[in-house]
């Protein structure tokens, strides 16, 4: 296996765009642990249509591109949506024992985010953009 350094690359710059993008929204609307935390679930559910978007337009309807695929899926879309971030809301909500709200924002958080790559794949397949 040889070291693809464009590819890491393409990682790491998509990756830092994602990143400061979360870090930006969730500054601009901090929230506590005691209520539904919108803003990280609104990056977690838009990264997941655009990476659903992404994956499906680059593997199917455009030419393979190592680096398109790393730069805003794994880079940017990777870093953007964060399981960590919502974990740490979980872990907040538990803290100011709100479980039940915890448990909502679990539960979903993976039903609309199957629904999201369910929605964002039909979409893109039935829609044809003019690349």
């Amino acid at each position: 296996m040889t070291l693809d350094r464009r590819e890491l690359l393409a990682v790491f710059g998509g990756g830092a765009f994602g990143a400061l993008a979360r870090v930006a929204l969730t500054e601009l609307a901090p929230q506590s642990g005691s209520v539904w935390p919108w803003t990280v679930f609104s990056i977690n559910l838009g990264g997941t249509l655009l990476l659903a978007h992404l994956v499906t337009r680059l593997q199917e309807r455009l030419p393979l591109s190592t680096y398109r695929r790393q730069l805003l899926g794994t880079g940017f879309c990777g870093a953007f949506t964060t399981f960590s971030t919502m974990q740490l809301e979980l872990l907040k909500m538990f803290d100011t024992d709100r479980y039940a709200l915890a448990a909502a924002y679990l539960a979903a958080s993976v039903v609309c985010g199957y629904v999201a790559v369910y929605a964002a794949t039909v979409l893109t397949r039935r829609v044809r953009i003019i690349a």
